[in-house]
């Protein structure tokens, strides 16, 4: 063992560890020996021309998502990360800042934490340098990289570690993140920029060309999560939209519904589907015989899509089922890495070197 780690090993007696899901729509913390203690969206509210967040770093999460298509001329509610990647840096660092205080003020901790942060599997080194540089910047003392696929396998209780594949579809905010597994490592995958976020904007151009009618992404999120599916599924429903007419400019309503929803989010559903199969046709032999058994296993917020499972079973041949927990898989699999950080970090990517 190295000066350097066993030094870092009595620095964590006065210190907190903690695991961090960094999505493109909601950030989750988990600490070592407590699971997860904080949920809250990925938005920031900030002064408009500069990057101060409001009311004292106190408009991060549900209070800046509150305010998001709501805001005032002077007011800004931002997510700084798209497509699962930092696309604002400063504002970045400021929500991560708020996170990490609230959580280690929270166990009165007076060293900055280690931190393990789940990335997707398809960014760039200088997207991956910032999220260290972030999370160095907003208090922690050494950030751990792990990816989000072997996150979420873990999270979601597949066996990775054994010598059998483990298939996982991540489908979060801003990425979707399909891997094969075996042996704690990632055997093939492929990370797509298409999400929960495409699925909102498929409904929101939907609105415009069907009706004129201009919603916002709350609107639509609400849509997709109430009527939302991916196959047929039981009774066909409809729903009441508002919004602003497109060429009067005034306020008006309509309903939808589900079947056309449906519809509209054909196209970004397809190309989840064939991201799924371009991964399962570079498997090896093996690996893919013993999918036919394991089958493939979904998690992220949009594996809660109606009918999901439907398809990409159609589509694969596959046996396909839901995570028991699918929002909370990768923060639950970044908590396990916390749990036995000495024997995992060597896979990690990390700020420092351990030497």
């Amino acid at each position: 063992m190295s000066l350097s780690v066993a030094f870092d090993k009595l620095l964590g007696w006065f210190s907190v560890d903690m695991g961090i899901d960094l999505g493109t729509c909601n950030t989750l913390v988990c600490v070592r020996g407590e699971g997860i203690v904080l949920n809250e969206p990925s938005v920031v509210a900030v002064k408009r021309g500069t990057n101060r967040v409001l009311q004292n770093g106190n408009a991060v999460g549900w209070m800046a998502k509150e305010m998001l298509g709501k805001t005032p001329g002077s007011i800004t509610a931002i997510r700084p990360l798209k497509d699962g990647v930092i696309s604002d840096f400063e504002i970045t660092e400021a929500m991560l800042s708020y996170f990490i205080r609230k959580v280690n003020g929270k166990a009165r901790y007076i060293l900055g934490p280690r931190v393990v942060i789940a990335i997707p599997s398809g960014i760039t080194a200088v997207e991956k340098q910032a999220v260290l540089n972030s999370a160095i910047r907003a208090g922690a003392r050494r950030v751990y990289l792990v990816e989000e696929p072997m996150a979420a396998g873990i999270g979601a209780g597949l066996p990775i570690v054994e010598p059998t594949a483990s298939m996982i579809v991540d489908i979060g905010g801003g990425t979707t993140e399909v891997a094969i597994m075996s042996l704690a490592d990632i055997a093939v995958c492929e990370s797509v920029r298409v999400a929960g976020d495409d699925l909102d904007e498929a409904i929101i151009n939907h609105m415009k060309k069907t009706y004129n009618l201009m919603i916002g992404e709350q609107s639509a999120e609400r849509i997709k999560i109430e009527i939302g599916s991916a196959a047929p599924v039981g009774e066909e429903v409809t729903m009441e939209v508002r919004g602003r007419d497109m060429i009067a400019g005034l306020p008006r309503k309509t309903v939808v519904t589900s079947e056309e929803i449906r519809e509209a989010l054909q196209e970004p559903i397809s190309a989840i589907i064939e991201a799924v199969t371009r991964t399962l046709e570079r498997a090896e032999p093996e690996l893919a015989a013993d999918l036919v058994e394991n089958g493939i296993c979904l998690a992220g917020g949009g594996a809660l899509l109606r009918g999901l499972d439907v398809v990409i079973a159609n589509a694969t041949g596959l046996d396909v089922r839901v995570a028991d927990d699918p929002l909370t898989c990768v923060a639950k699999g970044t908590s396990i890495y916390l749990e036995n950080l000495e024997e995992w970090k060597g896979t990690m990517e990390s700020n420092l070197d351990e030497g």
